[in-house]
Order: structure tokens, then sequence, then C-alpha cells
């Protein structure tokens, strides 16, 4: 049965694979509210995003204000009163958007579908914090009669990529990950190996990546002068088309990984012991894990092994 609520606010602040693994459970309650106004709360990086999904009727950047910061802080409590909503969908279920449960005042709370105490609706699984992401919100989503999740739709996020001018067959080489995080990452020097690699097999290595990453995609380019270098070139969209014209990624447990899986990508993405895949891995149709406990102990062999190349 389609929701009732007329006024919807959905909360998922991020980070960017999270943003991405919400992507079907958003769908979802598109399709279960139809006409109703949706409203998404999220931090100012996704914003502009998740506005071109369609999904939503409006998109608010929080800005996430400490206690203290009355000036920021007061606006937003106001802005979600006068919200007027009927029911919130909590995905970020952090203790911050708890928190937020408590701006509404008592004669007028919404819905509520999260953890908050105090919910109409709590999630309250003893599996919540030992399952995937998405089944999390699977699973959430099921306390208010959501039964189904869609597969996740990416075409609306596809940029033109021809600006770039690459060639045929290329393959995608993420090797970042969060910089205060270097246990995440598969040495700069296993990357270059491979991309020389992939050259030498005609699959042209584009990497991608951020400020954060110059250092390791110079070391890259230094051992692969072929490899093309889009590090700060692109935005969420491009990365978007980019995976789905790929004939392959290899990238670390970082964001840019969960969308280019998303889009059908063949994915092999290396995990640390610093992070569970169970918990979090990229989903997609052809999504491979490799798992070290010090990615510096992950041979080149392994991640050859995974592509399939030689076969």
């Amino acid at each position: 049965m389609a929701g009732t609520g007329r006024n919807i606010l959905v909360i998922k602040h991020g980070a960017m694979g999270d943003v991405i693994l919400a992507q079907g459970p958003f769908q979802a309650i598109r399709a279960h509210h139809g006409d109703a106004r949706i409203v998404l709360l999220t931090t100012r990086p996704f914003a502009a995003f998740l506005e071109k999904s369609g999904l939503f009727d409006e998109v608010w950047i929080d800005e996430r204000p400490k206690l203290w910061q009355l000036s920021k802080l007061i606006p937003l409590i106001r802005k979600l009163r006068r919200g007027r909503f009927d029911r919130v969908y909590d995905l970020q279920t952090s203790t911050r958007t708890n928190s937020y449960f408590r701006f509404f005042p008592s004669r007028r709370k919404p819905e509520w579908c999260g953890i908050a105490k105090g919910s109409s609706h709590p999630h309250d699984s003893p599996l919540r914090t030992k399952i995937h992401t998405i089944e999390r919100h699977i699973d959430q989503l099921k306390v208010v009669g959501i039964e189904s999740v869609p597969p996740v739709d990416f075409t609306w996020a596809m940029t033109d990529i021809s600006r770039f001018e690459l060639p045929e067959k290329y393959a995608l080489l993420v090797p970042g990950g969060s910089a205060h995080r270097p246990e995440k990452r598969w040495p700069a020097a296993r990357f270059a190996e491979l991309a020389v690699y992939l050259d030498s097999k005609g699959i042209t290595p584009v990497l991608v990546g951020g400020k954060a990453e110059a250092e390791a995609i110079a070391t890259i380019r230094e051992h692969c002068p072929a490899a093309i270098d889009l590090s700060s070139r692109t935005e969420f969209g491009d990365i978007a088309a980019l995976g789905a014209g790929a004939t392959l990624a290899v990238g670390n447990d970082t964001g840019p990984l969960h969308l280019i899986s998303a889009v059908g990508c063949k994915t092999v993405v290396l995990f640390s012991k610093a992070s569970d895949p169970h918990m979090s891995r990229p989903r997609g149709q052809d999504v491979t894990v490799l798992r070290e406990d010090d990615l510096a102990d992950l041979p080149l062999a392994a991640v050859l092994g995974s592509l399939g190349l030689d076969e």
C-alpha cells in the first residue's frame, strides 16, 4: 500500500559510498509515497548530484552545526519544523540525526523511521549492526511496510565524457582512499605494475582521484606514461559514465568504487583489515573483493588473477 503522508523527509548525510548504497532505498521511498512532497536533507558534497535524480522535490543542505553554533542551529530547527513533515526516514541513523527527532515539538512530532528514542517506527532489529548497509536499509524500510527495494538506477547520473577523448578499451584505477586511513590503500607501486600490465594487454589505464592522490598517481604515470590522468577532473556523474564504459575497474575501498560498480562495471575492490567487506562492500553485477590484513602484502598476482584477462 502506498504511503499516505504528504510531506516526507529523508535524511542521508554521507559519505559517498553510503549515499550510493542508499539509491535503491531512495527509489523505494519515492515509489511508496507516489506524488507526495519528498525532501532530502543531505550535506553539501552530494546535494547537486542527488538533485538530478528526480526522486526529491527539494534537496536541503545540512551544514551540521555544532550545538554551540546557535546562529546556524536555530535556523535548521526552524526549517525542519516549518517543513510540517508527516514522516521522516532517517537513513543516516547517527547520533546527530537521532537528535533531530527532539527538534520537533511533541504536539507535532512526525512519524519517525529510524533508531531515535521515541521513534514511531523504530528499527530495533538486533541484526542492524551486523549486516551490510543495503540489507540494513531494506530491513529498516520493512518496518513501515516497504517490502521491496528495486535495483539501483543511475542512468540519470550519466554525463557526456566525450571531452576526455578516451580509447575504446580502458580500465579505471582508483588508488585513493580516506586521507587519514593510509592502511586502506594498496601501494602506489603495485598500482603502477598493474597499469603497465593493462597497457600491455591493450587496455589503457585511466586514473581517478583527487588532490590527495596526486603522489600515488604521479608514481603510476612515472612507470606507465600511457596512463590517462583524470584526477581532480571528474564529478560524480562523470564517474558513473566512466564506469559504464570501462572494461574493468580496480581500486581501494573508497566512495568512487561504489558508483563504478553500481553502474555494472566489472570491479575488483581491495580491502585491508581496517574495514569489513561484509558490512560495506560495493555492490554491483560483477564485484570481486580481495582482502589482506595489510594491503602491502597483497601481491599483484592476486589482482591479476581476479581480472581473468589471461583466460
